[in-house]
């Protein structure tokens, strides 16, 4: 099934990415002055977003794919999973990414910081719904 085999990369790849924000670019950044961080936040999202947008994307047509080939609802429920990833981008965490864009990282107000963490447990949503993915991909090309 090689759809299914090309799914279940491209929704490792998005959960792998997704963990390493998580893991190790966000922490590094929070380390960092309030100013700085924010600065460095918005091309680093800009760039994860394209990435990440891509293989959500990608991944769920090849699920779909898989399942309309083989009709098991492992695919379907993965392809769902990682899918969900857009609506969740959009509706929560979009509106803080639009708050942190419109900050200036020269003059960055008090609720800056707060603000990124608070984005980082959102964007653990993603690393979370791209893990479940990933499980529900493994469970169907072994099934």
């Amino acid at each position: 099934m090689l759809a299914g085999t090309w799914a279940l990369v491209f929704a490792a790849v998005f959960t792998g990415a997704a963990i390493y924000i998580n893991v190790a670019e966000h922490p590094s950044r929070m380390a960092l002055d309030d100013g700085a961080a924010l600065a460095q936040w918005g091309p680093a999202y800009q760039r994860g977003f394209a990435m990440q947008a891509s293989l959500a994307l990608v991944s769920t047509a090849l699920g779909l794919l898989a399942f309309w080939w083989t009709r098991n609802l492992w695919w379907f429920i993965g392809s769902g999973l990682i899918f969900a990833n857009w609506p969740y981008t959009l509706t929560a965490i979009l509106p803080l990414n639009k708050r942190l864009q419109a900050m200036e990282p020269d003059k960055p107000p008090a609720e800056a910081r707060m603000l990124l963490q608070r984005w980082a447990l959102l964007h653990a949503g993603r690393s979370a719904l791209g893990a479940a993915a990933t499980v529900s991909y493994v469970v169907a090309l072994n099934g």
